[in-house]
Order: structure tokens, then C-alpha cells, then sequence
């Protein structure tokens, strides 16, 4: 009895360190949403970029008006609007099913491990555009996109890294193919975010 009684104790002082240490409430949904937003997206901007008379897949550097650049830069900042309220939508109504705080010490160190990457990879992206480099910013966002997940790692579900690890493949793999760009990004932020989202979801549900 004493000794069932010490590995309850042990796994109840185990689960404490768990939620004091790691952000533990991402909801797997929120990364099906992101991925649905992301194919919309992608699909978005190849039929834009056709109807501008380009065809992003010759992987030539195309001169894009400044118009057309505004309206791929609002789309992809729709996308990440979406993204962001998805994931905070959902993993705040998992935190409230699970009791726990969605704003703490820890949620604070895995948003500046994570924006660190995340920021740096956006400054280098806005430079690429500046010199119209158009075709390096998808394996970009898709590298430094990878290198913030596997960053945060450490104070979130240990899962996060293996998608991380994942989407920096990806984006050294699109550097061979920079006229593929859009199709490597749609792969990396719609199709991957979607698989890692559902199985996120059957297994912490």
C-alpha cells in the first residue's frame, strides 16, 4: 500500500514539474486550421500571380509591381492573423478544460524563444523582398520558421521539435528548386501543419 502510495506521489510531483516547466495545453486543431489557412492561401497567391500573367514555376526572377507586392504581403499577413487566433482560441479553451493558466512565466520563455527565429527570419525575409529576391523568401520563412519551433522546443510539447525538424528539411530541400517555392511552402505550412495538427490532436486529446 505505502509503496503505491509513493509512485502515485511520485507521478503527481512528476506531473507538477510537467505543467510548471512546459506549456503543455497547444491544441492540435489550431494547426489544422493554420494548414487549411496556409493551402487556401498558397492557392490564393498562385492564381493572383496568374492572373498578373506569371508563372511563379519557371524559377526566374520576376518583377513583381509594387501593387502586387502589397497584395501578397497583406495575404500572407491575413494568413497569419488567422493562424495566431486559431491557435490562441483553441489552446484557451483546452487550458480552461485542463485548469490551467494560458499566460504564466512559462508561456512568456517559449513566446521569446520562439519569436527570436521567428523575428529574425521575417527582417531577412522583408530584405529579400526590398531586392526583389522573391524566389529565396519560401525556403527562408520555411527554415527559420523550423528553427523557431525547434527552439521552443524546450518549454512546450517535445513533439513541436520533430515538425521543426521537418520544415527546415523542407526549406534546405527548396533551395535546389527555387521555382517550386510556393508548392514547398504550401507542403510546409498547409500539409505538414495539418498531418502534425491531427495527430497532436488524437494523442492529447
Amino acid at each position: 500500500m505505502d509503496t503505491k502510495n509513493y509512485h502515485e506521489d511520485l507521478s503527481h510531483i512528476r506531473s507538477m514539474m510537467e505543467r510548471s516547466s512546459r506549456f503543455i495545453s497547444l491544441s492540435g486543431l489550431s494547426g489544422v486550421v493554420a494548414g487549411l489557412a496556409a493551402l487556401i492561401g498558397a492557392t490564393y497567391v498562385y492564381f493572383v500571380l496568374k492572373r498578373e500573367g506569371i508563372d511563379y514555376f519557371e524559377g526566374g526572377r520576376n518583377f513583381f509591381a509594387p501593387a502586387l507586392v502589397w497584395e501578397l504581403v497583406l495575404t500572407g499577413v491575413v494568413i497569419l492573423v488567422v493562424a495566431v487566433l486559431s491557435g490562441y482560441i483553441f489552446t484557451a479553451h483546452k487550458s480552461r478544460k485542463k485548469g490551467l493558466k494560458i499566460w504564466d512565466a512559462t508561456t512568456k520563455r517559449l513566446l521569446a524563444t520562439f519569436m527570436i527565429p521567428l523575428i529574425t527570419g521575417g527582417v531577412f525575409c522583408l530584405a529579400l523582398l526590398f531586392h526583389h529576391l522573391f524566389v529565396w523568401i519560401a525556403p527562408t520563412t520555411l527554415i527559420f520558421y523550423g528553427l523557431a519551433l525547434v527552439n521552443a522546443e524546450k518549454y512546450t510539447l517535445t513533439d513541436v521539435k520533430y515538425l521543426g525538424y521537418c520544415q527546415i528539411v523542407l526549406g534546405l530541400f527548396s533551395l535546389f528548386f527555387l521555382g517550386w517555392g510556393l508548392v514547398f511552402w504550401a507542403i510546409g505550412f498547409g500539409v505538414l501543419h495539418i498531418v502534425y495538427g491531427l495527430i497532436m490532436h488524437r494523442k492529447y486529446k
